[in-house]
């Protein structure tokens, strides 16, 4: 009996050696060639945690502000289909997004002198209300560029009325213009 328990704890020993050389690591051995440098950890509690990332950035807006000046009145679905933009006579009126001009005309009744603008199968934008217009149907325009003046034809006032049609529906330009939506 005493020969067995020699034996098991012999055993026993044994299988703890192997079981701790296979979870130790081996001593590191020099590699041929170009090797990388060896960095220690710092011991342990004086880990620094991985810098923070920054916010991401606001999404850039797809359409821009029209016209400079104060909004006069918002989008409302059914009696104001766009925003109404305060300004002064001859004042600029920019393209709010690259695409080619649809329209330019008078015809179309409280609107007065309007610009249409077809950003792509999607978006349009209507410029209305302008004294002046300086491009003509078929003309490709880029966001920012000057396509007509303010004024107040078939207007109680001197104003811009902008809208952005989604699929031929006239949608709330703010989300738009602020980025909020593309």
């Amino acid at each position: 009996m005493q020969d067995q328990n020699f034996l098991l704890r012999a055993g026993v020993t044994v299988f703890a050696a192997v079981v701790l050389a296979a979870c130790t690591t081996p001593p590191r051995q020099q590699a041929q060639g170009p090797t990388q440098p060896f960095y220690p950890l710092p011991p342990a509690g004086q880990l620094t945690p991985p810098p923070a990332t920054p916010p991401a950035p606001k999404p850039q807006a797809t359409f821009i502000r029209p016209a400079n000046g104060r909004t006069l009145s918002t989008f409302d679905g059914s009696r104001n289909k766009g925003l109404d933009i305060a300004g002064n006579l001859g004042d600029p009126i920019v393209a709010s997004a690259d695409g080619r001009v649809v329209y330019v005309g008078g015809e179309l009744r409280g609107y007065g002198n309007m610009v249409i603008v077809k950003h792509n199968d999607t978006f349009l934008t209507a410029y209305a209300h302008a004294q002046t217009i300086l491009v003509k149907e078929k003309d490709v325009v880029r966001q920012g560029q000057k396509i007509a003046e303010m004024g107040n034809s078939d207007a109680e006032r001197v104003k811009l009325h902008f809208e952005i049609r989604k699929q031929g529906v006239p949608v709330d330009p703010e989300p738009y213009l602020n980025g909020q939506l593309n």
